[in-house]
């Protein structure tokens, strides 16, 4: 048996653009200059209010940071359902996904800093939802890279963190794989550079979906 935790954004589901559009209406709202999309880039897969304090240099989270991502939370839905703001699975995921799932010897779950209900979004809008039997979002667990959302899964569906792996394109889910002694596979198709993937432990790169089905028994 074998676990796959997939990251949702920029691992299954190119969310980019929506993200930095309603964050960059959040900065803008708060008197902020419109942050630049690598800045946003780069704290995809944090929580929401650790990554927008992140953003604006702070050390920690505060009361403004806080109000920023109640307003991000707020506004988040009607700017997703504005013409152009759909998010399209990556190539291949398709696929990948539904291999995996009829396999009875793998299973397979999601590890993300979206909240619940943004989660339950992308598995019910692709197809997704039965496929995924369990899942940690930021609404249960402490922020990536802590090694929780990993932990919490495997003792929900009684597997190893050794037979565990985890895909993912941030930084942040390859230190929260090795943190929890699973295996992390990173994906260059995400918002991370390969270097830095594998600088943060990474134990392969996919560059394709087909690549990741390397990692489990072919049923």
């Amino acid at each position: 048996m074998k676990l796959a935790l997939f990251d949702c954004d920029g691992t299954l589901v190119d969310s980019a653009g929506l993200i930095h559009e309603v964050m960059a209406r959040t900065f803008v709202h708060f008197g902020y200059d419109c942050p630049p999309i690598a800045l946003t880039k780069s704290i995809i897969g944090l929580t929401l209010d650790i990554a927008i304090a992140r953003m604006l240099g702070k050390p920690h989270v505060d009361d403004e940071a806080v109000a920023m991502t109640a307003h991000y939370k707020a506004i988040y839905a009607d700017v997703r359902d504005e013409p152009g703001m759909d998010v399209r699975l990556f190539d291949g995921i398709n696929l990948l996904v539904n291999t995996l799932a009829a396999q009875d010897e793998i299973l397979i779950g999601a590890v993300t800093g979206k909240s619940r209900r943004g989660l339950v979004h992308v598995l019910e809008t692709h197809g997704f939802a039965p496929h995924f039997i369990v899942s940690r979002t930021a609404d249960d667990c402490p922020s990536k890279p802590h090694p929780a959302m990993v932990s919490e899964c495997c003792d929900e569906t009684g597997m190893n963190p050794a037979d565990t792996i985890v895909i993912g394109d941030a930084v942040y889910d390859m230190q929260m794989a090795k943190a929890a002694g699973a295996t992390a596979v990173g994906v260059s198709w995400g918002y991370a550079s390969v270097s830095d993937l594998v600088a943060a432990g990474a134990d392969s790169i996919a560059d394709h979906p087909d690549d990741i089905l390397k990692h489990f028994p072919r049923g």
